[in-house]
């Protein structure tokens, strides 16, 4: 049984009164009772000599999709339920609740305790290693987009929390993150778009034990790629879809179960959802400059032929626009954690580093340079917050995402950049995290789907 189902009221570990009415009171138990549980020293990563042997990279292959679980279409008899927005607090007040400081607290401590060491092996290999991913299951991140009513953890809207998440998990590593972060996107999505069927029938499956494998997949080969204009087609045929076109970024696309695609539908895009194991589906690996860990693949539709009820959300692009604006935001909020940990990684170099009989940082271009990193860091933490507590309380977040977009996507990257340039010549080498850190965050400026606030 998993820790989730154990902390539910009733369960076997009860909660305070006070938790059991706070949704993110879930979270917070869950995060620390993996802390202080044995979980970690299962999975061997207490230890850097206990760390898992990751497979090879699987450079080349490309095979059909393989057949995922029969997701029983009867469902639950539960009714369907959309997540609500968040209450206002009246005031222009960005400052997270208590809740939500405690929740970014102890999953930062998860990415410390698992994420960062496992991170330069995973980076290795293109690929998360299974107690990692496993670890996040088990404290319930794929449910933070489910509604409680359908056995998620979350009463209202979970953008804010969400982006707190993916800011801490970033901080241990962005393509860990990705990975672990990717199954709850789809989740996210059915919530908030899907119709009572669909969400009867694929979301109970994100709330046990044996979460699947599932991606968001918008992004696709193409220069200058727009998610707006796709070339990935869905034409009407019969009662149902029949979709075409490639798809890359796919998120561990060779165990994927479950796909939301993003197609053009008689001009307009949409999302569909697609079964792994559906005629026509190939997968194919895309190993990445960076967020390799993530295992990025790229899927191939061939005559890919659904149902009438494939389709997920509207045909006149308002859930997919959505779907972009809040991928987009989580992007940001993955570039705030790995550009705080450059900043924290910078800091104490240049502190340690002596040059000339005194640490570095005493020479004011390496002192203003680290300043530097750290004004455009809360820039980028708080317009990615702004846009993320808009979303949360059902607000018009255009704007406030194309700024965070903007400004992540350019500070990001120049974030890494002088992490690289402080450490001089060990910026250069594996030995060092910044490099890593630097291929991550050039991927935010580009990347589209995947993830899901």
């Amino acid at each position: 049984m998993s820790l989730m189902n154990n902390l539910r009221p009733g369960g076997r570990h009860g909660l305070s009164s006070r938790e059991a009415r706070d949704p993110i009171g879930f979270a917070v138990a869950a995060v620390n009772r993996l802390a202080q549980s044995e979980l970690i020293d299962r999975v061997g990563l207490r230890k850097q000599t206990e760390q898992v042997v990751y497979s090879a990279t699987r450079n080349g292959f490309r095979v059909a999709t393989a057949a995922g679980r029969q997701f029983a279409r009867a469902g639950r008899r539960t009714a369907g339920a959309r997540p609500a927005s968040a209450r206002s607090r009246g005031v222009f007040d960005l400052t997270p609740t208590d809740d939500e400081a405690m929740l970014l607290e102890v999953v930062r401590e998860l990415a410390d305790e698992l994420l960062r060491p496992a991170a330069a092996d995973a980076d290795a290999a293109c690929a998360a290693p299974e107690p990692v991913l496993a670890a996040a299951q088990e404290v319930g991140l794929p449910g933070l987009g489910v509604p409680e009513e359908l056995g998620g953890i979350m009463e209202e809207r979970s953008a804010m929390a969400g982006a707190l998440v993916a800011e801490a998990l970033a901080r241990g590593d962005m393509g860990l993150a990705v990975a672990t972060l990717a199954p709850g996107a789809v989740a996210t999505a059915i919530g908030l778009w899907g119709t009572e069927a669909q969400q009867q029938t694929y979301l109970p499956a994100f709330t046990g034990s044996d979460v699947p494998v599932a991606a968001l997949t918008l992004a696709e080969p193409t220069v200058l790629f727009d998610p707006f204009a796709l070339s990935t087609t869905a034409r009407r045929d019969g009662d149902g879809f029949v979709l075409d076109g490639l798809k890359s970024a796919v998120v561990r696309g060779a165990d994927a179960e479950l796909f939301v695609v993003a197609a053009m539908l008689e001009g307009v895009p949409a999302l569909f959802l697609v079964e792994s194991g559906t005629e026509g589906l190939e997968v194919e690996a895309d190993p990445s400059m960076g967020i390799r860990a993530a295992g990025l693949s790229r899927l191939h539709l061939t005559g890919v032929r659904v149902g009438a009820d494939a389709l997920l959300g509207d045909t006149e692009g308002t859930a997919h626009r959505e779907c972009v604006r809040l991928s987009r935001l989580a992007w940001c909020a993955l570039a705030v954690g790995t550009g705080q940990a450059v900043l924290d990684h910078v800091t104490d170099y240049v502190n340690g580093r002596e040059a000339f009989g005194e640490p570095i940082s005493h020479r004011q271009s390496v002192a203003f340079m680290v300043a530097d990193i750290a004004i455009e860091l809360q820039a980028m933490r708080l317009v990615t917050w702004k846009a993320a507590s808009r979303a949360a309380r059902g607000e018009d977040f255009a704007r406030e995402v194309g700024l965070a977009r903007q400004l992540c996507a350019e500070k990001g990257m120049r974030i890494g950049l002088d992490g690289v340039q402080l450490l001089g010549g060990h910026g250069f080498v594996k030995e060092h995290p910044v490099e890593r850190w630097y291929r991550d965050l050039r991927a935010v400026g580009v990347m589209e789907g995947a993830v899901l606030l």
